[in-house]
């Protein structure tokens, strides 16, 4: 059976509405915001969809495994967050990165404002150079829905 990348893609863009349309309004926004903006910082990256049981999450990674994620979108009822999946070892200076984890780390998102600091800016493009799995030079990455949780928290 031939695989239709085009019948995928229509596929995982309906389950994103329908994982995004469990948020109040303000937190869907902002997260389509910041999945619109990390689109155009990382255009080659492909989005890994997961609907698990504490978050949703979009990560933004140069292949289709978890292992290769840079950063992601989490969500949950009560906020956003974008995790830097190997923030633990990044240059912090201005100590904007949270968590104590062995590998990861996490800046809160209150706003789309917060994504667009030139200082979080730079912890992106640093996660981005420093990945395991370089992101492809051309094309656009795929949205590829992974994973959804049967038992889930509320997400509002």
């Amino acid at each position: 059976m031939k695989h239709n990348a085009n019948a995928s893609h229509t596929s995982a863009s309906k389950q994103l509405t329908a994982f995004l349309d469990k948020f109040e309004p303000q937190n869907a926004k902002l997260i389509r915001a910041c999945r619109a903006e990390l689109r155009k910082l990382l255009p080659t990256a492909h989005q890994l969809l997961y609907d698990n049981y504490n978050f949703f999450v979009i990560g933004f990674a140069a292949s289709e495994r978890a292992s290769d994620c840079i950063v992601s979108i989490a969500a949950a009822a009560n906020g956003v967050v974008l995790s830097f999946y190997r923030g633990a070892s990044l240059a912090d200076p201005k100590g904007l990165l949270l968590g104590s984890g062995k590998q990861n780390r996490f800046i809160r998102l209150a706003s789309m404002e917060t994504l667009k600091d030139r200082e979080v800016l730079a912890l992106i493009r640093a996660a981005a150079a420093r990945a395991n799995t370089p992101l492809p030079t051309v094309g656009r990455g795929q949205l590829i829905a992974k994973s959804v949780s049967e038992k889930q928290r509320r997400r509002r």
